[in-house]
C-alpha cells in the first residue's frame, strides 16, 4: 500500500507530537545522565565509601554499566509490544517506569546506613532505569518519523534526539547548581538527592503532554493491514520477523552505534573523572564544561538532521564518525591544559562532531526497517549495540587511565569504534528516499518507493 493513502497530519499536529516525543525523552534521558554524572561525582563516596577513590569511581561505573545491560531486553520487550499494540502505549508505560525508579533512587539509604544493602538496591533500581530506556528511544524516533513530512523526515525525527543533549543539559545543570550553592558534606549528605526527586514532578509534565498525541498513522495501516491478514493465520512475533528479515540492518545498526555511544560517554560521563582527577581542574568547572557543550549539542542535532535530508543520512554521518576519531587527541591534549577555555572547546567540538552521527540516526534507522518489525529492529540494532559501546565505555576509560596513567590508550579505544562505525555505515544503503509505508518485509521498497516517494507523506 502506497503511503499517498495515509493522510498527513494536520500542519498544526506534527509539533505537538515532535514536542510530546522530545519531552519524553528528555525526561527520560534526563534520569539516565543524572545517574552518570552522580556515578563520577558522588556515588563512589555515597554507596562505596570503603574503597581507594577510583576503584569507588569503578565501582560506580559498573552500577551505572548495569543500566546498559538491561537496554537489550527492554528493547526486545518493548518493541514486540510496540509493534504489536502500538507506540504510544509503551512510551508511556516507559515514561512511568524510568522517572519512578530515578525518583525512588533520591530515597535510598545509604552504605553508611543500611551497607551493603545500599549499593544493590541502587543497582536493582539503575536496572528498571535500563529496562525503561531500551523501550523509550525506538518509540519515540518512530512516534515523529512515522507522522512526518518524508522530505523533513531527518530534520523532524532529529528532535527527539536533542532529548539525550537536553537531558544532559537539565542534569548536568541542576548538578553544577547544587554544588555551585551547596558545601561539599552538604552535597553528598542530602544535595545529590535533590535531582533525583525532581523526576517526579517532570514525568507528571511528560504524561501530560504525551498522552495528549495519537498513534502513528503509518502504524495503523499496517496493523489494518495486518488484522485483514489474520484470517490466513497468526501473524509471526515481531521479533522473528525481523531477524529473519532484517538481520543485515540490524548489524548495520549496531556498527553505526558504536563511535556514536562510546565517543558521547566519554566526552560527557569520562570526562567528569579525567578532568578532576588527571588534569586537576574543579568538579564545577568540568560540569560547566558539560554543560556549555550540551547546549551546543542541542542546537546542532536539527542542522544536522536537516542537512541529511539533502545531502543522505550516510554522508553526514560518516563524517561525524571521522571527525570523532580524529578529535579525541586533541580532545585530551586540550583537557590536560587544565583552562576552562580549552575544556569547553574540547568537549563541544567533540559534541558537534558527535551530532553528526546521532542526529540522522533516528532516520537512518526507521527507515531500514518495515512497519510491523520497525519498533523491534530500530530498538534491537540501537539498544543491543549499547551493551558493548556506551555500558562499558566510562568504565573501560577508567580502567585504562587506572593502568597506563595517560590518556594515549583511550584516544586509540574511541578511534577503533569510530573505524568500526565507518565500516558499518560505509557498507549501508542510503534511505533517504524511502518510503516507510513502502520498506517492505525484506527491507527493500515497494514499487512506487524510490526518488518520487521523497514527496509523499509517510
Amino acid at each position: 500500500m502506497a503511503s499517498g493513502t495515509t493522510a498527513p497530519p494536520p500542519p498544526s499536529s506534527l509539533p505537538r507530537i515532535v514536542a510530546a516525543s522530545l519531552i519524553g525523552t528528555t525526561i527520560e534521558w534526563y534520569d539516565f545522565f543524572l545517574y552518570g554524572s552522580a556515578a563520577a561525582l558522588v556515588f563512589n563516596k555515597v554507596f562505596f565509601p570503603d574503597s581507594d577513590p577510583l576503584v569507588g569511581t569503578l565501582l560506580s561505573f559498573l552500577t551505572y554499566a548495569v543500566g546498559f545491560a538491561a537496554r537489550p531486553l527492554g528493547a526486545l520487550v518493548f518493541g514486540h509490544y510496540g509493534d504489536r499494540l502500538g507506540r504510544k502505549k509503551l512510551l508511556v508505560l516507559s515514561l512511568v517506569m524510568m522517572g519512578g525508579a530515578t525518583f525512588a533512587i533520591g530515597l535510598l539509604p545509604t552504605h553508611a546506613t543500611v551497607g551493603s544493602a545500599a549499593p544493590v538496591l541502587l543497582t536493582v533500581l539503575r536496572l528498571v532505569q535500563g529496562f525503561a530506556l531500551g523501550g523509550e528511544w525506538g518509540g519515540a524516533v518512530l512516534l515523529v518519523s512515522e507522522h512526518g513530512d518524508a522530505r523533513r523526515r531527518g530534520f523532524w525525527a532529529s528532535w527527539p534526539q536533542t532529548g539525550a543533549p537536553a537531558g544532559q543539559l537539565l542534569a548536568t545543570g541542576v548538578l553544577s547548581l547544587l554544588t555551585a550553592v551547596l558545601p561539599d558534606d552538604a552535597f553528598g549528605t542530602w544535595g545529590w538527592r535533590i535531582p533525583f526527586l525532581l523526576s517526579g514532578l517532570l514525568v507528571v509534565i511528560g504524561l501530560w503532554i504525551r498522552l495528549s498525541v495519537d498513534e502513528s498513522p503509518v502504524f495503523k495501516e499496517a496493523l489494518a493491514r495486518a488484522e485483514s491478514r489474520r484470517a490466513g493465520g497468526p501473524e509471526k512475533p515481531p521479533l522473528v520477523s525481523v531477524v529473519r528479515h532484517h538481520w543485515r540492518d540490524i548489524l548495520v545498526a549496531m556498527g553505526a552505534r558504536m563511535a556514536e555511544n562510546i565517543s558521547y560517554y566519554v566526552i560527557t560521563a569520562f570526562v567528569l573523572v579525567y578532568a578532576t582527577t588527571s588534569a586537576g581542574v574543579s568538579r564545577q568547572t568540568a560540569l560547566n564544561a558539560v554543560l556549555i557543550g550540551s547546549a551546543v549539542h542541542f542546537a546542532v542535532i536539527p542542522a544536522w538532521g536537516a542537512l541529511s535530508d539533502r545531502i543522505g543520512r550516510r554522508p553526514v554521518y560518516l563524517f561525524g564518525a571521522a571527525g570523532v576519531g580524529l578529535w579525541m587527541f586533541p580532545f585530551f591534549s586540550l583537557t590536560d591544559s587544565g583552562s576552562f577555555g580549552y575544556l569547553v572547546l574540547a568537549v563541544t567540538v567533540g559534541l558537534v562532531l558527535h551530532g553528526a552521527m546521532y542526529a540522522p540516526q533516528a532516520a537512518f534507522f526507521a527507515e531500514m526497517f518495515a512497519t510491523r518489525t520497525r519498533y523491534s529492529g530500530a530498538s534491537i540494532g540501537a539498544q543491543f549495540a549499547s551493551v558493548a559501546a556506551g555500558a562499558p565505555a566510562p568504565l573501560i576509560a577508567t580502567a585504562l587511565l587506572d593502568d597506563y596513567g595517560s590518556p594515549t590508550p583511550i584516544a586509540l579505544y574511541v578511534i577503533a569504534a569510530a573505524v568500526l562505525t565507518l565500516v558499518a555505515v560505509g557498507v549501508a544503503r542510503e534511505t533517504r528516499h524511502r518510503d516507510l509505508a513502502g520498506v517492505g518485509a525484506e527491507g527493500g521498497e515497494s514499487a512506487g518507493a524510490g526518488p518520487a516517494a521523497e514527496a509523499r507523506t509517510v
